[in-house]
């Protein structure tokens, strides 16, 4: 299963619309990185956080999710209060092909900061934002860049195209722009 390079990443963006918007170059300057880099793609994170809270004492069940669990919160920054979470989504809208499974890897500079964040493989010819999770693992609060990089998407091929896709059993997440909370 091999990684796939900038060159086919690209490719796949411009022809065929993988990742929009797309950003053809590593922008790094003063900014947490994001764009394209030489075996993925370096995702930007939106302006739209969902902060998880415990002002009305809810319970977090991922097969009953209450939206009262968080506080929403738009800007430029988001800040994480300790040992908490959030959500947000990317900037990009990703449509995965046939043959490709996607990967995500938090960004180096945020993981040193005792910020982790996770994502669930893209399933193929899955297609939307990705909702991301922000875990802020330190007793202290973490500051969140929106429009900067959030995370590396890292493309592998399978021998062959998959029997059956995400869109072929119509996911429940299909299509996803924004945050999209847990459904059963």
């Amino acid at each position: 299963m091999p990684v796939m390079p900038d060159h086919w990443i690209r490719d796949q963006a411009v022809s065929n619309g993988m990742i929009e918007p797309f950003i053809e170059a590593q922008k790094r300057d003063g900014v947490i990185s994001y764009g394209l880099s030489s075996f993925g793609y370096d995702a930007r994170v939106a302006e739209d956080f969902k902060i998880f809270t415990n002002v009305d004492s809810a319970i977090v069940d991922p097969k009953n999710f209450s939206p009262s669990s968080f506080v929403d919160r738009a800007g430029p920054v988001c800040i994480i209060p300790p040992n908490s979470f959030a959500l947000a989504h990317t900037v990009e809208y990703f449509r995965i092909p046939r043959d490709i499974l996607v990967i995500c890897l938090g960004k180096s500079t945020y993981a040193r900061c005792g910020i982790i964040v996770n994502v669930t493989p893209l399933e193929p010819e899955w297609e939307g934002q990705v909702t991301i999770e922000i875990s802020n693992t330190t007793p202290l609060p973490a500051k969140i860049y929106a429009n900067e990089g959030i995370c590396q998407f890292l493309f592998l091929q399978g021998a062959a195209s998959c029997e059956t896709s995400y869109a072929d059993k119509s996911g429940k997440y299909m299509r996803q722009r924004g945050v999209s909370l847990p459904k059963l």
